[in-house]
């Protein structure tokens, strides 16, 4: 599906940048035309700035957003959400990130949650990076307890994960 999304910006590189950069922050496109998050307007001079373009860059391409149907749809109703693993160790909850052999395998999250229900610990949160986007694509996942280090080798005994790693 992305490649779809990013395809229709196919020979506009720099219209590109800002597709990738709307899709990985889920970011959205308002009817009009205004980039956001919730109800926050993010001005265009700074997605340009991000991305390393010219704001008429932005401009051009929330256009071509609201033009397409299809693509009209999608950034008016993605949503980001907050991860909390950098906050998690501060208030006392277990932070897992899984780094898979290959994230395009299927079962990886139904493998990795089976090995941490066995050790009876509730899961707060579990994000996973899409490969669409990322070259290093992990799993992370918040506990509501610190992680045990029996778990770090039942979890390294997984087929699919490459590496564990305890924040």
């Amino acid at each position: 599906m992305w490649s779809k999304i990013t395809g229709k910006f196919k020979g506009m590189p720099s219209q590109e940048k800002v597709v990738r950069l709307l899709l990985e922050r889920g970011f959205q496109v308002d009817e009009h035309g205004h980039v956001v998050s919730g109800k926050i307007e993010i001005p265009h001079t700074q997605i340009a700035k991000e991305v390393g373009v010219d704001r008429r860059v932005v401009d051009a391409t929330t256009e071509m957003i609201l033009k397409d149907e299809e693509l009209k749809r999608i950034f008016m109703n993605i949503h980001s959400i907050a991860s909390f693993r950098d906050v998690a160790p501060l208030i006392g909850l277990g932070v897992i990130i899984i780094t898979p052999d290959n994230a395009q395998n299927i079962g990886i999250i139904s493998e990795v949650t089976g090995v941490i229900a066995k050790f009876n610990l509730s899961i707060r949160q579990a994000v996973t990076d899409d490969p669409f986007f990322t070259d290093d694509p992990k799993m992370t996942v918040i506990t509501n307890d610190v992680i045990p280090g029996e778990l770090v080798s039942e979890l390294r005994k997984v087929k699919s994960v490459r590496s564990v790693t305890i924040q």
